[in-house]
């Protein structure tokens, strides 16, 4: 699969602080994933029990406080703002993480072109560009291809975790996963483990009402 022309994602500016530099020279090799051929997950988390794919990691709070609660787990956090790369990567030697690994690349070309299928025992989805606007809906990451990609990625029994704050967004990823045949499930009560990032926080705060999504591939 080529690199699609239409990102789902915004790319930001790099400017980092010093601290998030020193960060990225001093700790990028040990921890970010070079992707030359297809990715054998069992190699990177030889002592995991599962590999959970982190879309987005953003500024990687969620990320790590949940890589922290669940030690067992591997999670390859993958991600395209280097800032919010470096901030992982702070928080990884705080609280000494073994299990995170990072990768710099667009999302639906790493899937489609780097993970074997029924690899992953999961994939975390949290708060993605919404592109509300009626032109943008293109960019949006949940379409119809990327569902039925993602349902040969996952292991049977593996799911998908979405969380939204942007109503017409969830209808939309509710009716893209109605639609195959592959998928069971639906929105679900907030889980426990899913913290509440600086991200979400500033949504509630204008009121914005958080829909989480739990489909398992059959």
């Amino acid at each position: 699969m080529e690199r699609a022309s239409i990102r789902s994602y915004t790319l930001r500016g790099d400017r980092m602080t010093r601290a998030q530099s020193l960060a990225m020279s001093q700790s990028w090799d040990k921890y970010c994933v070079e992707i030359k051929s297809q990715l054998d997950l069992s190699q990177i988390f030889p002592d995991k029990s599962q590999v959970i794919l982190e879309i987005g990691s953003g500024m990687g709070e969620a990320t790590a406080a949940i890589a922290q609660a669940n030690p067992q787990t591997g999670y390859v956090a993958i991600e395209m703002h280097a800032p919010g790369l470096a901030a992982l990567l702070i928080l990884i030697n705080q609280l000494e993480l073994k299990n995170v690994k990072l990768i710099r690349e667009d999302a639906t070309y790493l899937l489609a072109n780097f993970i074997p299928d029924n690899s992953l025992a999961g994939i975390h989805l949290l708060f993605p560009d919404p592109w509300p606007k009626n032109r943008q809906h293109k960019r949006r990451i949940v379409q119809s291809e990327f569902v039925e990609l993602i349902a040969n990625k996952l292991k049977p029994g593996g799911f998908i975790h979405i969380a939204t704050d942007w109503q017409p967004y969830a209808d939309w990823i509710r009716d893209r996963f109605a639609a195959n045949l592959k998928f069971t499930g639906g929105v679900v009560d907030r889980p426990s483990w899913r913290v509440l990032s600086k991200f979400e926080g500033q949504g509630l705060r204008k009121g914005h009402l958080v829909t989480d999504f739990r489909y398992v591939r059959v």
